[in-house]
């Protein structure tokens, strides 16, 4: 079983196989070509079905604030008449949309903008479940938060150029009083400009809810590496276990629209008592 590496290093790469939100223009007709691809015998278009270009537009609106996370938004009915298309049309790409995470159908009242001030948005992200009872919100202890600049592997994974400012934090996550989870995070200095240990201490919902309302960026996917480590001496002081006690090693990098990397995280995660649960569908 491998060390847990030094917490200052940042993580490599989790494999990233979402594909980036498309763009579309205001007016839609008929399927629009998308980018050409390459074949042997030359360039041969795609194109895209008109309910794609429909979710591309809505997701457009979403990505630029036009409604805000947790609002409704415009009926089925008024979509389809705002892009001229048929009623199936619009309901087909708000499928696909609420699928994603983006939207939240709720019955008998229409179709709002996912927030993840929602208890259902927070455990989509955290997949540590206790062994027995139900899950709840752990308690945060933040230990460091601090702008630096960023190391070669952490700007690469965020897309930013070595050296720029990234925010950096390091918490300890607790159940119940028992320290659980130590966590580690980078953030892009330049969306993250005012994150502060005091803003972060006194804001009670999920830390992506913080960052939603506050500095508008939304997380929409993550792809995650995980591994077994050994704890290592730090970790075993602030997990108050014995070195060498067998983590569960969670690197993470979070997405917004258009896929743009917005967040690196790796969490160490103790298991005595807990398990790591992803539904796959």
């Amino acid at each position: 079983m491998k060390k847990s590496r030094s917490m200052n290093q940042a993580p490599s790469n989790p494999n990233s196989n979402g594909a980036p939100s498309g763009g579309a223009g205001n007016a839609v007709g008929g399927a629009a070509p998308a980018p050409a691809s390459s074949s042997p015998g030359g360039m041969s278009p795609t194109f895209s079905p008109l309910y794609q270009q429909i979710k591309a537009l809505i997701t457009q609106s979403l990505q630029s604030g036009e409604w805000k996370p947790g609002e409704l938004i415009p009926s089925e009915v008024e979509l389809a008449g705002r892009y001229k298309v048929s009623q199936g049309t619009v309901r087909k790409a708000i499928d696909e949309l609420a699928a994603e995470n983006l939207v939240v159908r709720r019955q008998g009242k229409g179709t709002f903008v996912a927030s993840h001030n929602e208890a259902r948005a927070h455990f989509r992200f955290l997949k540590l479940m206790p062994d027995e009872g139900i899950p709840h919100q752990p308690g945060h202890d933040y230990l460091e938060v601090k702008r630096i600049r960023a190391a070669a592997e952490v700007a690469r994974l965020l897309d930013l150029k070595s050296g720029d400012a990234v925010v950096y934090i390091k918490r300890l996550m607790t159940f119940d009083g028992a320290p659980t989870i130590l966590e580690e995070l980078w953030l892009p200095g330049q969306l993250f400009k005012g994150l502060t240990a005091e803003r972060l201490a006194e804001y009670k919902g999920p830390m992506y809810g913080l960052f939603e309302s506050e500095f508008g960026t939304r997380m929409i996917r993550a792809s995650e590496k995980i591994r077994a480590v050994a704890a290592d001496a730090g970790a075993a002081q602030y997990l108050k276990v014995t070195e060498g006690t067998p983590l569960l090693c969670v690197d993470r990098v979070s997405f917004t629209y258009g896929d743009k990397a917005v967040e690196l995280r790796r969490g160490l995660y103790l298991t005595a008592q807990h398990h790591y649960q992803n539904e796959l569908s």
